[in-house]
C-alpha cells in the first residue's frame, strides 16, 4: 500500500511539472480558456497512475488501455473545440496531455526512476521551444545534413557491422574501424558547432586555433594562399604554428582517451615540440600586431565523400599495417605509421593505437604517435611550399625544424620514452 501511494504521488508530480511549464506559458489566458493547465496536467498523471494500478490489482491490461484511448478520445474532443476557435493548430498540448498520462502510468507499474526522467524531459523539451524554433532558423542545411549523417552512422551503420577481425592479419575490424571513425566525426562536428556559436572568427589566432579543430592541413593551406596577397606573412606563419599545436593537442587527448597507457611514451616529447610551437606562434603574432581577419580557414567536416574517404583509408592503412608488423615486427609498424601520416594524422596514430590490444609494445606504440606527427607536420610544410610564398614557407620550416629538433632531444633524454 505504501508503495503505490508513493508511485501515485510520483504520477501527479509528473503531471504538476508539465503543467508548471504549460501554465506558466498561458499565464496571462483568462480562466477556464484553456483545454489544460497546471491542474489539468496533475490530475492526468495521477488519472494515469490510478488507471495503472487498477490494471495491475485486477490483472487485467484492457483496463489501463481501455482508460488510455477514453481519456484520449476526451483530451482530442476538448481540444479541436480550442483549436477552432483559437484558429490554432498545434497538437503539443495534445501529445504533452497524453503522455503524462503515460508516464503516470509508467510511475506506478514500471520503473519509476525512468518515469521521473521522462517527465523532465518531457517539461525540458515543452520549456525549450523558443531556443529550438531559434535553432531551425539559424541552422543551414549543411549543418542539418551533418547532424543527421551522424546520428545515422551511430544508430544505424555501427550495430550492423560485424565486431570481428577479417582477413589472414587480423587487422581488419569493421565494428572497430567505423566507431573509431565516428569518434573523429563527433569530435570535428563538435568543434565545428562550437565555432559556429561563436559566431564568424575575428582574427588570426581565434581563426588558427578553431579550424584547427578540424584540420591543421587545411588552415596551413588556406594561410599559405592568403601570403600570396600579404607583405608581411609573419602573422600567418604564428597562425600556421598555433594550428600545428592545436594538432599535437588533438592527437594528445585521441591517445589519452583511446589508449592511455601509451600517453606516458609520447607526451613528453610531444608538448616539448608544442612548446616551441606555442611560443613562436605567440611571438610572431604579437609582433606582427593586429592582422585583419581573412577566409575562415576550416571546413565542413561531415562531407560524406571525406567520411568514406576516411574509413576507408583508415581500413587499408589498418589491414597494411597489421600485415608489415607481422611479417617485418616492429619495423614494419613505424614505416606504416611514417607514411600514412604524411596524409592523415588521425588514421596514422589510430591505426597504431589499435596494435595495443594485439600485444604491441606500449614503447613501440608510443614511437609510432611521435612518428606520425612528425610526417605529418612534414607533409604540411610541403604543402605550404606548393601552396604558398617563401616568405611564408621559409619561417614556417624554421618553426618546424626547430621544434622537431626539441621533440626529438626530448625523446633521447626524458624518461618513459
Amino acid at each position: 500500500m505504501d508503495h503505490t501511494i508513493a508511485r501515485l504521488g510520483l504520477a501527479l508530480a509528473i503531471g504538476l511539472l508539465v503543467g508548471l511549464e504549460r501554465g506558466w506559458r498561458e499565464r496571462e489566458a483568462a480562466d477556464n480558456s484553456r483545454t489544460a493547465g497546471i491542474r489539468t496536467f496533475g490530475l492526468s498523471g495521477l488519472l494515469g497512475g490510478i488507471f495503472a494500478s487498477l490494471a495491475a490489482a485486477l490483472d487485467s491490461s484492457a483496463i489501463l488501455i481501455a482508460g488510455f484511448i477514453g481519456f484520449a478520445a476526451i483530451i482530442a474532443w476538448f481540444s479541436s473545440h480550442e483549436a477552432e476557435h483559437d484558429q490554432n493548430f498545434s497538437v503539443t498540448g495534445v501529445v504533452a496531455t497524453l503522455s503524462v498520462f503515460a508516464l503516470g502510468a509508467l510511475a506506478v507499474v514500471g520503473d519509476q526512476l525512468v518515469a521521473a526522467a521522462g517527465g523532465a524531459a518531457l517539461a525540458a523539451v515543452l520549456a525549450s521551444r523558443e531556443m529550438l524554433h531559434g535553432l531551425l532558423r539559424r541552422v543551414t542545411w549543411i549543418e542539418l545534413r551533418s547532424a543527421i549523417v551522424l546520428a545515422a552512422m551511430t544508430a544505424i551503420v555501427l550495430p550492423l557491422l560485424p565486431d570481428r577481425t577479417v582477413g589472414p592479419w587480423g587487422g581488419f575490424n569493421p565494428f572497430e574501424i567505423w566507431l573509431l571513425t565516428v569518434i573523429v566525426a563527433a569530435i570535428s562536428f563538435g568543434g565545428y558547432v562550437a565555432v559556429r556559436a561563436l559566431g564568424e572568427a575575428r582574427g588570426l589566432l581565434i581563426g588558427s586555433v578553431a579550424g584547427a579543430i578540424v584540420s591543421s592541413t587545411a588552415v596551413t593551406v588556406a594561410l599559405a594562399r592568403m601570403a600570396r596577397a600579404e607583405a608581411n606573412a609573419m602573422p600567418l606563419v604564428g597562425g600556421a604554428a598555433l594550428a600545428a599545436l592545436v594538432s599535437i593537442l588533438r592527437v594528445c587527448a585521441i591517445v589519452a582517451l583511446l589508449a592511455p597507457q601509451v600517453i606516458a611514451n609520447m607526451i613528453g616529447p610531444a608538448i616539448a615540440g608544442g612548446l616551441v610551437l606555442a611560443v613562436a606562434g605567440a611571438v610572431l603574432l604579437r609582433r606582427s600586431g593586429a592582422h585583419k581577419a581573412g577566409e575562415q580557414p576550416g571546413r565542413n567536416p561531415f562531407e560524406v565523400g571525406a567520411l568514406l574517404g576516411f574509413a576507408a583509408a583508415f581500413a587499408i592503412v589498418s589491414t597494411v599495417s597489421a600485415a608489415l608488423s607481422s611479417r617485418f615486427g616492429e619495423s614494419g609498424l613505424l614505416a606504416t605509421t611514417a607514411v600514412s601520416g604524411a596524409f592523415d594524422v588521425d588514421v596514422a596514430v589510430l591505426s597504431a593505437l589499435r596494435l595495443v590490444e594485439r600485444g604491441t609494445a606500449v614503447a613501440l606504440v608510443g614511437q609510432a604517435v611521435l612518428v606520425a606527427l612528425a610526417t605529418n607536420a612534414l607533409g604540411r610544410l610541403v604543402l605550404a611550399i606548393l601552396a604558398g610564398p617563401v616568405r611564408f614557407s621559409l619561417p614556417l620550416a624554421a618553426i618546424t625544424a626547430c621544434a622537431t629538433a626539441v621533440a626529438l632531444a626530448a625523446f633521447v633524454w626524458l624518461p618513459f620514452t
